[in-house]
């Protein structure tokens, strides 16, 4: 059974693709913290999934965090320059809230 936050988090990581690349450019170890927060997205909601009790609502925040974290960094390359705007923000903004409901329990 596949979990829309984690098909969610996927599409975001491919639409974010070219913004990696971009960011990459300017600045690579901000693009890795992308990177490294994009992952962490997907892989602890679908970790998540295949938990019960107490581990599968702190698994959900940690995937919010990590949510968090990609925001932030998009917020930050454009308080560099790196970027004009931060893309995609109803997917994110989409994702959050299903991770808000899910780490809720």
């Amino acid at each position: 059974m596949r979990l829309l936050a984690f098909d969610l988090a996927l599409s975001l990581i491919h639409s974010l693709r070219p913004t990696l690349e971009a960011l990459r450019r300017h600045d690579a170890p901000l693009a890795k913290q992308l990177r490294t927060a994009l992952a962490s997205v997907a892989l602890n909601a679908a970790e998540a999934l295949g938990r019960t009790g107490g581990d599968r609502p702190h698994l959900f925040r940690i995937a919010l965090g990590s949510l968090r974290e990609v925001n932030a960094v998009l917020d930050v390359a454009i308080a560099f320059g790196y970027l004009a705007e931060a893309p995609l923000a109803a997917e994110r903004d989409r994702l959050g809230g299903l991770l808000y409901g899910l780490q809720r329990g």
